[in-house]
C-alpha cells in the first residue's frame, strides 16, 4: 500500500512541476534574472508550496503518528554548521547555472527535455562526490 501511495504522490508532484513550468529551465532562469527577462510567475508557485507545506506540516505533526510508517522521521539537529551553509549554496549555484533542481530535472528527463542529458549525470556526480567527502570527514 505504501508503494502505491508514494507512486501517486510522486506522480502528483511531477504533474505539478510540469503544470507550473518548473521543468522548463528557460522559465526558471528568467525567474532568476531580475535585471533581464524577469518572469515572476514561479514566485507564486514557490509561495503556494510554502503555504501548503506550512499548513500540512502543522496538521501532520499534530497527529499521534504517521499513517503508513511506524514513526515520524523529523530532524533532531538544530545547529548550523558549514555543511548546512555550503550545501544550499552549491544547490543554488547549480540551479542558477542549469535552470534545474533535482525534482524538475528528473521530471524533465522523463519528458526528454533538452539539457537534462547533461544535467542529470552532473547532478549524480555531484551527489556521489558529496557522499565521498562526507564519508572522509566522518
Amino acid at each position: 500500500m505504501s508503494i502505491l501511495v508514494n507512486l501517486g504522490l510522486g506522480l502528483l508532484f511531477g504533474f505539478g512541476l510540469i503544470i507550473s513550468g518548473m521543468t522548463n529551465p528557460a522559465k526558471v532562469l528568467n525567474f532568476l534574472d531580475p535585471f533581464g527577462t524577469f518572469d515572476p510567475s514561479l514566485a507564486f508557485v514557490m509561495g503556494g508550496a510554502v503555504i501548503v507545506t506550512f499548513i500540512g506540516y502543522r496538521l501532520v505533526v499534530a497527529r499521534c503518528g504517521p499513517l503508513l510508517a511506524p514513526r515520524f522521521q523529523l530532524p533532531a539537529r538544530t545547529d548550523i554548521d558549514a555543511r548546512l551553509i555550503v550545501g544550499p549554496a552549491l544547490f543554488g549555484i547549480g540551479w542558477g547555472l542549469g535552470g534545474f533542481c533535482p525534482g524538475p530535472a528528473f521530471t524533465a528527463l522523463a519528458l526528454a527535455a533538452p539539457g537534462t542529458l547533461a544535467f542529470i549525470p552532473a547532478l549524480l556526480a555531484g551527489m556521489w562526490a558529496a557522499r565521498l567527502i562526507g564519508e572522509r570527514k566522518s
